[in-house]
């Protein structure tokens, strides 16, 4: 038996929650509360840094305010467990902005410590990714085969 296996509960019963619903849930919310926080700082002090950033890069401003959506609403999404996999597709796509308007002079480098420069933005990336692979898991609003999740 591996470490998430459940034995099958009698017909009707719901399934027992396993190890892999916690890890999953503790990923997703991991993930959605550490980006809502970048989220919520740009809330109070506005799109300007991220306006700036596109037109920069030749982008219309008006794409900042998606900003909003990958920092609140994914992470929000994610937090419950509604629409698991787009939401964490959102974050991992706003990352990949971040990456590429603010980040790129230090995607090869390393800190004073040795590690990777952008740690924290790799961190928010790929766990992104794995939520979106991993989808939400049995606790979540959308439940394990929801058609939310």
């Amino acid at each position: 038996m591996t470490a998430s296996a459940t034995l099958t509960p009698p017909a009707g019963a719901a399934m027992p929650f396993t190890r892999d619903d916690a890890g999953k849930l503790l990923l997703r919310a991991s993930v959605g509360v550490l980006m809502l926080l970048h989220g919520l700082f740009k809330i109070g002090s506005g799109p300007g840094f991220v306006i700036k950033m596109l037109g920069a890069a030749g982008l219309p401003g008006g794409l900042a305010y998606l900003v909003y959506v990958g920092e609140i609403v994914a992470p929000l999404l994610m937090i419950a467990g509604l629409w698991t996999r787009a939401a964490a597709g959102v974050v991992a796509i706003n990352m990949l902005f971040a990456f590429g308007l603010v980040h790129m002079g230090q995607l090869f480098a390393l800190t004073g410590q040795g590690g990777w420069a952008l740690e924290l933005q790799g961190l928010y990336l790929f766990g992104a990714l794995a939520v979106a692979l991993l989808g939400a898991g049995r606790i979540s609003l959308g439940g394990a085969q929801g058609r939310f999740n």
